[in-house]
């Protein structure tokens, strides 16, 4: 099979990075483009990030020699793709929220879909924010977008908070099982990665936890809502719950997000074992898609009492599972858990390519 080009824009940084890396084999996608500020424009890739690479697992040879565009001119990116040499493109922006928003229009506008890692687009009412395993019909807004905004090829998509994946599919398991969740209080734990690179200073974190990230409890609280909401007249309509309290800490961990969550059920309340079962059994993407970067099993239950532990749980399935455990009877609410996602791959740029997949899968580009 052709390999579809995409590109990354924000190739440079540390999300960008990391898409780059995880592209490297895939199976259906090649990179082809790739844009960062004017300061690396007009660079080859392997000149622009040598002695600045952030990761073990490097990059195809054939990145090196791309020449990195400037990510504002979109121009240059339509020409890429009027000669089939540029399907999409993967947003891993670093930059204030007015210009992403402007930017990754400019690119759908001219005919580019944009799968966004960005958060300026999140809270845009017709651009879906997916989880492959919770709502992948929220794609189908997608037409509806395109109609009201006159674009025929681009579009753009996005994916949620790199937090909130560490509970969300276990939350969405449960609905899915018909339990009505209420309420729930969310403790997230997350690791300094998640602050972009250089990230937290070092003698913030050491031997310390810093119990602020700006923004995102607000994220926490209200993006889940969007996620369980349902497409309305070319909208997504957010769901009325569950309400959701979030405290969110930096901790002096690598790569890991890791979630203390408390639930309370409506009127049908599951015991321990029947959760255990349901998320043990969940299975949401169709087999015969075969998306390469979806988990074999999407939420890996763990019975030892100290576990997940990010450093022994985070890689599974490529790490794109989420992993549960401490699943116990909650005496405020009635359950409580403990949940983990490898922040960068299925919080960040796996999710993305996850999300591309899926899109692909529906026919949204070749």
């Amino acid at each position: 099979m052709k390999k579809i080009p995409v590109g990354i824009l924000g190739a440079t940084g540390m999300v960008g990075q990391n898409y780059i890396a995880l592209l490297a084999e895939h199976p259906w996608f090649e990179v082809s483009y790739v844009a960062a500020s004017s300061r690396s424009a007009g660079k080859k890739y392997g000149e622009a990030t040598a002695g600045r690479w952030l990761l073990p697992k490097t990059y195809h040879p054939s990145v090196a020699n791309l020449v990195i565009e400037d990510a504002n001119d979109v121009t240059r990116a339509a020409a890429a793709a009027s000669h089939g040499d540029l399907a999409f493109v993967f947003s891993a922006l670093e930059m204030n929220k007015e210009d992403i928003l402007t930017l990754e229009d400019n690119y759908a506008s001219a005919g580019i879909p944009v799968v966004s890692n960005a958060s300026a687009n999140r809270w845009t009412d017709d651009v879906p924010m997916l989880i492959a395993e919770v709502n992948p019909d929220h794609a189908d807004i997608i037409p509806l977008q395109q109609a009201a905004r006159g674009w025929k090829k681009g579009f753009i998509a996005v994916k949620p908070n790199c937090s909130i994946q560490s509970y969300m599919t276990p939350v969405w398991a449960l609905l899915q099982s018909g339990y009505e969740i209420k309420r729930m209080i969310v403790t997230t734990m997350q690791a300094v990665s998640g602050a972009g690179y250089p990230g937290v200073p070092s003698l913030d974190v050491i031997d310390n936890i810093v119990p602020y990230i700006g923004g995102e409890e607000e994220k926490s609280e209200m993006e889940p809502l969007k996620i369980l909401g349902s497409i309305e007249n070319g909208k997504i309509k957010k769901a009325d719950a569950p309400l959701i309290s979030a405290h969110c800490n930096r901790v002096p961990v690598t790569n890991g997000h890791t979630a203390a969550v408390s639930v309370e059920f409506g009127a049908k309340k599951p015991s321990t074992e029947q959760v255990k079962q349901i998320w043990a059994a969940f299975r949401a993407l169709p087999q015969e898609l075969k998306l390469p970067f979806a988990p074999e099993q999407a939420i890996i239950v763990h019975n030892e009492g100290n576990r997940p532990q990010p450093n022994k749980d985070r890689d599974i399935h490529k790490g794109m599972a989420v992993s549960v455990g401490r699943i116990r009877p909650c005496p405020v609410f009635d359950l409580r858990f403990v949940g983990l996602s490898h922040n960068t791959i299925r919080g960040a740029a796996g999710g993305g390519i996850l999300n591309a997949e899926l899109l692909k899968a529906k026919g949204y580009f070749t």
